[in-house]
This record gives structure tokens, C-alpha cells and sequence, in this order.
């Protein structure tokens, strides 16, 4: 009998789950309202931003997905500078469309406090609402924390709330002060060494 693992490396068929789970959970925050302040438009804006992304991280990184599909990791493995996504320019300006400035200002921000050495970055996580994402999304948090800790480097994230904040804490991570967002969020950078 097969066992089906509760976390698995995801692959390019899982990236529409994935940006279901992310661009959901984004689309719930204040930053996603900044992004996108018209409610009509921000899902579908915000999933057509987080595909491109994600593309980019299962070639520059890996993505984790919970089996059940209620949460999701996307990982980007900095050892170095990465390439912006191909044609990122454009295909960003077609999917932002009116708000193509507030997701520049967006990657301005965080790119400025991203650390340059070599790390991993934990660019995106994900779960559906408590209760059904409770459990799965520590698991998938452990389980990706494991494979980038055996690279050696250490990770890094950044926690908008203070839950994420916590979460990230109970897993090893550190906050090292905070910054604005944009949007006025306070976000957390963490840092965690393997």
C-alpha cells in the first residue's frame, strides 16, 4: 500500500493550487488591499502576479505543497543574484495592469532589506484559514525547513503579522527589527541559521 506523505516537492502541475493558496491568503491583508484596492479586481490580480513568481521559484528554488492542499511554500535559493523572471517588465505590467506602481514600490521595498549573501529565501507561505490549515501548515513550515536547512545556508522570510511572527519564532527564525510596508504593515524581517 502507498502511503501519501502529508508535504511533497511540488511540481510545475501543482502551481494553480499554489497561487490559489498564496494570492487567497494575500488577498486578505492590508498589503493585498493596497496592492489591489479594488475588491473585485485584487484575486484575480494578485493570482496572475504570485504565477509569476512562482514559475520563477521552481526554476530558482522549490515550492512545498501540503497534500490535502491547504498550505504552500515557495522557496528561492539565493546563492546569488537572480535573474527577474523573463519579460518580468512586461507580463508584471499586463497582469498589474492600473497598479503596476504599487507592486514596483512593493519589490523596491523588500529587495532593499533582503540580505545579499547566500541564503533561502521563504518568499511565500500559505494555508487556508484555521481550522482546516492548522495542522497541515506547521507540518509543510517543518518539513521545507528541513530540505533548506540541509543546503547549509541560512533562511530568511519576512512575517506581517504578529502570528506569522510566532510561527516563524516556534520554527527556529529570529526577528531582526521591522520595517513598513507600503501599505503601512509593519512587516518583521526573520532570520534563521540551519
Amino acid at each position: 500500500m502507498k502511503k501519501t506523505l502529508p508535504v511533497a516537492r511540488a511540481r510545475w502541475c501543482d502551481i494553480d493550487d499554489i497561487v490559489d493558496l498564496v494570492a487567497g491568503a494575500l488577498a486578505r491583508t492590508g498589503t493585498g488591499a493596497w496592492l489591489v484596492p479594488d475588491v473585485h479586481r485584487r484575486r484575480r490580480v494578485l493570482r496572475a502576479v504570485t504565477r509569476i513568481w512562482t514559475e520563477h521559484a521552481l526554476l530558482f528554488g522549490e515550492a512545498y505543497l501540503a497534500s490535502d492542499r491547504t498550505a504552500a511554500a515557495v522557496w528561492f535559493h539565493r546563492y546569488g543574484p537572480i535573474p527577474p523572471p523573463p519579460g518580468y517588465g512586461e507580463r508584471l505590467a499586463v497582469a498589474c495592469g492600473d497598479y503596476l506602481d504599487r507592486f514596483l514600490r512593493l519589490d523596491e521595498v523588500l529587495a532593499a532589506r533582503r540580505p545579499t549573501g547566500p541564503h533561502n529565501h521563504l518568499a511565500f507561505f500559505a494555508a487556508v484559514p484555521e481550522p482546516r490549515g492548522g495542522d497541515q501548515s506547521g507540518t509543510l513550515l517543518a518539513t521545507s525547513r528541513a530540505r533548506m536547512d540541509a543546503s547549509l545556508l541560512p533562511s530568511y522570510t519576512e512575517a506581517t503579522t504578529p502570528t506569522e511572527r510566532d510561527l516563524y519564532a516556534r520554527h527556529g527564525y529570529v526577528a531582526h527589527g521591522s520595517f513598513t510596508l507600503p501599505d503601512g504593515t509593519t512587516a518583521y524581517p526573520m532570520w534563521r541559521r540551519p
